[in-house]
């Protein structure tokens, strides 16, 4: 009987291309990711901006943007010579939508609103400690607010987001502010975390939060949270519109209206809206 012959050394330790060859396709996904997100941001950017925006080579870069534009993640506009986000990325992006049946039965909601106000309607989740605009119903005024889906805005001064923290545990409040910060954005803008509490205060008694100008000037926003059906709060929905149309005399009735619209997108998608909160609605 013909005998193996002996392992050598080399021969008995474990290969280890394959896991480095994982660990390079991983390390391409992120910086491929990285470049679709920060494309996300911007409405175009050269292949130099985005190089050094992401910290990468212009060569690297270069690769990893024809590799998205073959999968149409990515594509180039010769007009104006920079890379934009792709089709293919809007339709990933739309599954994530089509998974969250809020959007589908609350636009119904967002669409009356807005034609009974108005002004522009959004819809915002909340994604790693800031808000994420998901969908609108603009204003048809000449004059508008404007958000676009997918555009990410801060918490702490914005309507949606005063909203949700509002509903937060102190405990929690005290670390998101210590993670987050208070970014000035206008002279509105609160930074001073006793003034936030004190306003937060306001809004669980009054059931919906104000953006005064707080993040842009000329602009004011109203809104109210939206729950799933365990009371936990998901989403919000907001009233926005410039200052001279939504003037401090109109808040009021603006914030009674987008209670009334977030508790009916609530019982739309089979969620219930906390007891203290329907004591506090106008």
């Amino acid at each position: 009987m013909a005998r193996a012959a002996p392992r050598t050394r080399e021969q008995s330790k474990p290969s280890t291309q394959k896991p480095a060859a994982q660990g390079g396709q991983v390390q391409s996904l992120d910086r491929a990711i990285s470049i679709l997100e920060r494309l996300a941001e911007a409405d175009g950017m050269s292949l130099t901006d985005l190089a050094q925006s992401v910290g990468l080579a212009p060569s690297t870069t270069h690769r990893l943007l024809t590799t998205l534009q073959q999968r149409r993640f990515a594509d180039f506009d010769e007009e104006y010579g920079v890379w934009v986000v792709g089709v293919g990325a809007f339709n990933v992006g739309n599954a994530f939508l089509r998974s969250r049946k809020i959007i589908s039965l609350g636009r119904p909601v967002m669409r009356r609103l807005m034609e009974e106000v108005g002004e522009t309607i959004n819809l915002a989740v909340e994604d790693k400690g800031e808000l994420v605009y998901v969908t609108q119903f603009e204003s048809h005024a000449p004059m508008r607010a404007f958000f676009r889906p997918g555009r990410r805005a801060p918490m702490h001064s914005s309507a949606i987001g005063k909203a949700m923290l509002a509903e937060m545990s102190e405990e929690a409040l005290r670390d998101f502010l210590h993670r987050k910060g208070m970014q000035r954005f206008t002279d509105q803008t609160i930074v001073d975390p006793a003034a936030l509490r004190a306003q937060l205060l306001q809004i669980r008694q009054r059931g919906w939060g104000v953006d005064d100008e707080e993040h842009t000037v000329g602009m004011r926003c109203v809104a109210a949270t939206i729950h799933n059906e365990h009371g936990e709060v998901i989403a919000g929905i907001s009233i926005s519109g410039p200052s001279v149309r939504v003037t401090e005399t109109r808040l009021g009735e603006l914030g009674a209206k987008v209670v009334q619209a977030a508790e009916e997108i609530t019982e739309q998608i089979g969620g219930v809206v906390p007891r203290r909160l329907q004591a506090a609605a106008p």
